[in-house]
């Protein structure tokens, strides 16, 4: 799991919602006509901050 920068404590990981199709937020990292058509891409995952709130996306690796 990933650190907060500020605070140096373990962040947690947390469900997001989004507006858009409700399946998550991605990034194209194949670019091209199968990006454009959502067929290839990285989901990201929300980690949060317990003690100050900050909240990160990081890609699937």
């Amino acid at each position: 799991m990933p650190s907060c920068p500020d605070c140096d404590v373990e962040m947690r990981e947390t469900d997001h919602k989004t507006s858009y199709r409700g399946d998550g937020i991605r990034i194209d990292v194949e670019g091209g006509l199968l990006g454009k058509l959502d067929l290839k891409g990285t989901y990201l995952n929300c980690h949060v901050c317990p003690e100050c709130g900050l909240a990160r996306f990081y890609a699937d690796a």
